[in-house]
């Protein structure tokens, strides 16, 4: 997976709580999988909020509007994420484009599927959010913020510095861009050396 070391860009308020799975992703569109894989799911993403009816966006919807429509954060209320286990949904935010999120809470498998898939789910407090939220929404020039996974800071738009605190082994999982299968992997030449020693001892259960 892609590397998350450093991501600077546009951030979009999405003030919502509860906002489930099935509104990242609706689920007629897991069939994808089998065609594209992890790949391909970007454009569906809160397909149902985006498009109308005859498929075309809705205006009033916040990622159809200029300022947003290349964001690479998005700020969340409680609970993000909540609802069905389809890791589907952070392949639809990581695909459009989204690399964090910032919210008070995480649906768990949710936010376990994130690091998985080299987007960081950030908790912060709701407060904050809202306050960041405030300054995004002041208008030009005031979009643009920085999460800084190998500092572990987050620079707000007016500038404003917050030391951030990430969980040492995920952090160092996501600057590296290893899944759970890419952490094992590190291990291939220990696992292989206690296999061949295993198979001198016992080779009849090797048959």
């Amino acid at each position: 997976m892609e590397k998350f070391t450093k991501v600077s860009g546009t951030a979009m308020p999405l003030l919502r709580a509860n906002i489930d799975t099935d509104a990242i992703l609706p689920s007629r569109y897991l069939t994808r999988t089998t065609v594209t894989g992890k790949t391909g799911f970007g454009p569906y993403l809160f397909a149902d909020w985006r498009y109308g009816p005859d498929g075309k966006d809705k205006p009033d919807f916040i990622l159809n509007t200029p300022p947003y429509r290349d964001a690479k954060i998005l700020l969340a209320a409680d609970n993000f994420g909540c609802g069905s286990s389809r890791e589907h949904a952070v392949w639809a935010l990581v695909g459009y484009g989204i690399r964090c999120v910032i919210a008070p809470s995480f649906g768990e498998i949710f936010y376990n599927n994130s690091f998985n898939n080299g987007l960081l789910p950030l908790p912060l407090p709701l407060a904050q959010i809202e306050a960041l939220a405030a300054q995004i929404e002041k208008g030009t020039g005031k979009r643009q913020m920085t999460v800084d996974l190998d500092a572990q800071t987050l620079t707000a738009p007016d500038g404003t510095v917050t030391k951030l605190t990430v969980d040492p082994a995920r952090r160092d999982a996501l600057l590296k861009g290893l899944d759970s299968i890419g952490i094992t992997m590190q291990g291939w030449d220990a696992i292989s050396a206690w296999q061949a020693k295993d198979k001198a001892r016992r080779p009849w259960s090797y048959l």
